[in-house]
C-alpha cells in the first residue's frame, strides 16, 4: 500500500525543481528544496541517501542536507562519520532538537537508509492538542522511540508550532552537496 515516491527515474510525485536525476539517484542542486506535490498527515517513510565520498567543500557542508516531514519538521542528514557536529545537527537528529541516541552513519559514498514513522500534531481550534512524534531506525538501528517534536525547524531557535497544519508535503533539502537519494516510497498511516 505505499506510494512510491521515487524509483530511478520518475520524478512525476513532486514539484518542478533544480533537482536532477543521475544514475538512477535523485541528486541535490546547491540550494532548493524537492517537495512532493500531494500532502500527508501521518506516516510511514523509507528513503536511502548518499553522501559523496570526495566532496570538495567546506566542512558544515559535508553531506549535508535534510528530510523535512510536513515541509516543517527536519531529520538531519550529515556526514556524521567523519564530521563532528552538535549532537542536534548531526545525521538522524530532528534538527535543532533532539540528537539520535546512537550514531549510525557509514562512510561518505556508502548507501544510508532512513525509516521514519511520523505521527502527525493534532491542532483543535489553533491550539496544539498533540505534538508530532518519531519513531525512527537509522540503517536498521533505532534511534528515535516515539519522540516528541517540539515545533517547527530552525536554526538556534527555541521551537513552536507556528503553522498550525495536520499535513503538510514531504520535501528534502539541499545545502551546498550534492547527497543522493534512492527507494523513496511512503504509507500514509
Amino acid at each position: 500500500d505505499a506510494i512510491v515516491l521515487f524509483n530511478g527515474h520518475d520524478v512525476s510525485k513532486w514539484q518542478p525543481s533544480k533537482w536532477k536525476v543521475v544514475d538512477g539517484c535523485l541528486e541535490a542542486p546547491n540550494s532548493g528544496n524537492l517537495t512532493t506535490k500531494d500532502s500527508f498527515g501521518s506516516f510511514q517513510l523509507h528513503l536511502e541517501w548518499m553522501a559523496p565520498k570526495n566532496f570538495d567543500g567546506p566542512w558544515y557542508d559535508r553531506g549535508n542536507n535534510g528530510v523535512l516531514l510536513h515541509g516543517l519538521y527536519e531529520i538531519q542528514i550529515f556526514d556524521s562519520y567523519n564530521e563532528k557536529l552538535y549532537p542536534d545537527g548531526q545525521a538522524a537528529a530532528i534538527y535543532g532538537q533532539t540528537p539520535p541516541l546512537v550514531n549510525v552513519c557509514r562512510p561518505p559514498g556508502e548507501w544510508e537508509c532512513f525509516d521514519i514513522v511520523f505521527t502527525a500534531p493534532v491542532f483543535d481550534g489553533g491550539k496544539l492538542v498533540q505534538p508530532a512524534r518519531v519513531t525512527m531506525f537509522h540503517n536498521g538501528v533505532l534511534v528515535h522511540l516515539n519522540e516528541t517534536v517540539h515545533g517547527e525547524t530552525g536554526h538556534r531557535i527555541v521551537p513552536a508550532y507556528k503553522q498550525k497544519v495536520s499535513k503538510g508535503p514531504l520535501a528534502l533539502g539541499a545545502h551546498g552537496c550534492p547527497v543522493r537519494f534512492r527507494n523513496i516510497w511512503l504509507r500514509p498511516l
